[in-house]
């Protein structure tokens, strides 16, 4: 009798068990099929604005785990490696933290933060990536070429001690990892930027500033204008606990702005300007009196 209760016990425990693990298989599969469905909506989206999808469909839909919070200190937080995007609640259909909203009922602010997310994102995945050697030829270039400026840009830089002093600077010689996250920044400050302002023109204009020159004058002046006034500079967050109890985050002094070659990269790879507009914007930056945009990048041993 003891035998056979243990043996129904043994099956019945095996039968939870099955039931347990289909079930998680259905809620993972569930989970799986609701962010490819998310991805597919925000693509859609952006396509419709006419804004950058080309790093966007580079990602496999399920790459990215949204999460909405009623976030306080940031607008948004983006944690790499575990591929965790958290976005303020505002930024859900009906604030309810389910999915992200339409991107065509959003300001071009809250396009701002979401591209610069987006953005961290991508350079997670290209990261998650590198190793392995299954990058295209154009992300394999660009990751590379992140590490190159992570070396020989980012790891001495011209910080702002005080923010509102944007003028007054001091140089900081950085970690591996605080280079690496100004470097993350900065190049992500430039992209929500970018999108930032092309919504604000095509909406005024009607049209795309790709195809109508006044347009695509009007960025380019808003974007030297950026350049000469240290508004495209990234921070990153202090590793030593003391000096975080000073300060959550330190801003890059406009020496230590996004370089022209760094710009160019991420106006063809990641916005996906045509070469003409880039070649214009180049030129209004070569305008610009008294300011160095590039500094000289020696060659990192491998």
């Amino acid at each position: 009798m003891r035998g056979s209760l243990i043996q129904r016990f043994c099956i019945g425990l095996v039968l939870l068990c099955a039931v347990g693990a289909v079930s998680s298989s259905a809620a993972a599969e569930q989970r799986a099929s609701g962010a490819a469905r998310m991805w597919e909506q925000l693509i859609s989206g952006a396509t419709a604005l006419r804004l950058p999808t080309g790093f966007l469909k580079a990602m496999p839909p399920d790459f990215v785990r949204f999460e909405f919070d009623d976030l306080r200190t940031y607008a948004a937080e983006y944690h790499p490696g575990e591929h965790r995007m958290v976005l303020n609640r505002t930024l859900s259909f009906h604030a309810a933290g389910r999915d992200v909203r339409s991107l065509t009922t959003m300001t071009p602010k809250e396009l701002e933060v979401l591209y610069h997310e987006l953005f961290h994102a991508y350079i997670d995945y290209l990261e998650s990536r590198e190793a392995s050697g299954a990058l295209p030829d154009s992300e394999r270039e660009l990751i590379a070429f992140a590490r190159e400026m992570q070396v020989c840009r980012y790891r001495e830089v011209s910080i702002t001690p005080v923010v509102q002093r944007i003028h007054e600077a001091e140089v900081r010689y950085l970690s591996d990892p605080e280079a690496w996250e100004a470097l993350n920044e900065t190049w992500a400050v430039f992209v929500g930027w970018a999108v930032w302002n092309q919504l604000e023109i095509e909406r005024k204009g009607g049209r795309s500033m790709k195809e109508v020159a006044q347009l695509s004058g009007e960025w380019v002046s808003r974007f030297r204008r950026a350049i000469e006034a240290g508004e495209l500079r990234g921070y990153y967050v202090p590793q030593d606990p003391e000096e975080r109890r000073v300060t959550q985050k330190r801003f890059l002094a406009p020496g230590s702005r996004i370089s022209k070659e760094e710009s160019r990269r991420l106006m063809k790879q990641v916005l996906g300007l045509p070469e003409k507009f880039i070649e214009t914007a180049e030129s209004a930056l070569g305008q610009i009196k008294n300011i160095s945009v590039d500094q000289p990048c020696p060659a990192v041993a491998p």
